[in-house]
């Protein structure tokens, strides 16, 4: 689907006389003054005028973190509202902004088929000029050894060389690879795809929503410890709070006693308040609960304070996929890995403790970044995958030799790729490339198969001691055991998936 599927069909214009009136997305014009409502999309770039804004832009640039905004900062189209409602003037028309503009780039015109010349091509073409040629040379020979043979010569030669087999090799044995790899929930465009996954010696994977989860982080606590009567106040406080947050933390917490709070605040943007029996707690950002020190923000912290005493912070960590550890142990055997982040560095050390030495690691990478650094590799003479979750990556998908997309949810945003891999198979990546592998080999095999058939029928054709009607019911006999093979060769990959 195209990115501007995800937009509104309609925005909410404030005109002069200060009345409000909806109108469609591509009627927009700059000058234009428009309400943004809580977790509604932003249509175009702007300039914002008035409100409280913290924009997710993690639909365009991979970036976790949503972004505070101040008025008279510039907003970007594709960013989502996460605090209240704002109001922005418009500075470009939908077909002028930013997310236009990255959608708009060469790559996405790109077929990367007119680039692959698959095996069965390559191999096919010299096979006819040398078939051409045997059969021109012996019918010649026969036109002065003894010319009445000349003609059946011919058409033997024709016939039991056909490249039947030759031509059906590949299309079943990647075809019912195809079928297999989508009963593991590994979903491909085409079948030429499995061949360019088996050329590629180079992966670069995205971060946040790839080799992480979206459905859970860890949570590590920094600070003094908290009694139980803290305890019990910040559980009760967090059950009030609908923040993501909040809900996340208050999940994570040991159950305490559910009693109904004194007083409760909630501050958008900032944090919550509350008191029972008599005590006070924040929570929050460390400026709105008063932390005494400056503390890295790379990672997403919530602090404490009870009775205006700071208290510590949790740091919330990415939840790394099951198995991100062996599969990148694996793959770095084979293939030089890289991981492309649209995020900041903050788990750049962790990573490292996770993953091999030789993984290069390049973070803040807006989309054009990411694809510039695709074309690098190529240039270098790599065939690379990417693997990626959404819309900042699609530039690099387009670019790459193999795009595929991990989605965690089947409604997400999954463009210019060749591959779909459900995330719950994604441990099973180093296995679909070695099947990839094996499916060229079966391929390989079946022309070598099909060549000693060509090669024994072409000797008794030339010899004139194969007539024609015999290599006719001979010929289809190669194509069938070709099929046979690749299908049960095929099958027999399939089980080892599993």
């Amino acid at each position: 689907r195209d990115y501007k599927s995800y937009f509104p069909i309609a925005v909410t214009r404030i005109k002069t006389d200060k009345t409000e009136e909806n109108i469609q997305v591509y009627d927009i014009e700059p000058g234009d003054r428009l309400l943004i409502r809580n977790l509604e999309l932003i249509p175009v770039d702007g300039i914002l005028c008035k409100g409280d804004a913290r924009i997710d832009y993690s639909f365009v640039t991979g970036e976790s973190r949503a972004v505070r905004k101040e008025s008279g900062d510039k907003l970007y189209a594709g960013g989502k509202q996460l605090s209240g409602v704002i109001e922005m003037e418009a500075i470009k028309s939908v077909q002028q902004s930013y997310l236009t503009q990255l959608w708009s780039n060469s790559v996405f015109q790109r077929d990367k088929s007119d680039t692959f010349q698959t095996l069965t091509n390559a191999i096919s073409k010299r096979f006819t000029y040398v078939v051409l040629s045997i059969a021109i040379v012996a019918t010649v020979f026969w036109l002065f050894y003894y010319p009445p043979k000349a003609l059946n010569v011919f058409t033997a030669v024709l016939i039991i060389a056909c490249p039947c087999a030759i031509a059906l090799a590949a299309p079943f044995t990647m075809g019912n690879l195809l079928r297999i790899f989508g009963k593991r929930r590994f979903y491909l465009k085409n079948a030429t795809v499995i061949e360019q996954m088996a050329k590629t010696d180079a992966i670069v994977f995205d971060k946040t929503g790839t080799i992480t989860t979206h459905k859970e982080q860890s949570v590590e606590y920094n600070g003094t410890p908290l009694n139980d009567d803290e305890e019990k106040l910040l559980k009760n406080t967090l059950r009030a709070s609908s923040h993501p947050l909040s809900r996340q933390l208050y999940e994570l917490l040991d159950a305490h006693q559910i009693t109904t709070l004194d007083d409760y605040n909630e501050y958008v943007g900032k944090g919550l308040e509350a008191s029972l029996e008599g005590r006070r707690i924040k929570v929050g950002s460390a400026s709105y609960v008063g932390s005494p020190n400056t503390i890295s923000e790379l990672n997403t912290s919530v602090h404490i304070s009870t009775d205006d005493t700071y208290k510590g912070h949790y740091v919330f960590y990415n939840q790394y996929r099951e198995g991100m550890a062996t599969v990148f142990e694996e793959l770095s055997k084979t293939h030089k890995l890289s991981i492309l982040s649209g995020d900041n560095a903050g788990e750049k050390s962790r990573l490292q403790e996770l993953l091999p030495e030789n993984v290069s690691y390049h973070f803040d990478q807006k989309p054009d970044l990411k694809l510039a650094y695709i074309q690098s590799l190529q240039e270098a003479g790599k065939q690379v995958i990417m693997i990626g979750d959404g819309l900042n990556d699609a530039g690099a998908l387009a670019q790459s030799d193999v795009g595929i997309a991990v989605s965690e949810n089947v409604n997400v945003f999954s463009p210019a790729c060749d591959a779909i891999m459900d995330a719950s198979v994604f441990q099973k990546l180093p296995d679909f490339l070695k099947a990839s592998k094996s499916a060229v080999s079966i391929v390989k095999w079946s022309f070598v198969l099909s060549l000693l058939y060509n090669v024994t029928g072409l000797y008794f054709a030339v010899t004139g001691q194969l007539e024609p009607v015999i290599a006719a019911i001979l010929m289809p006999l190669s194509s069938i055991s070709i099929v046979v093979f690749t299908t049960i060769a095929t099958n027999f990959l399939g089980r080892r998936l599993k």
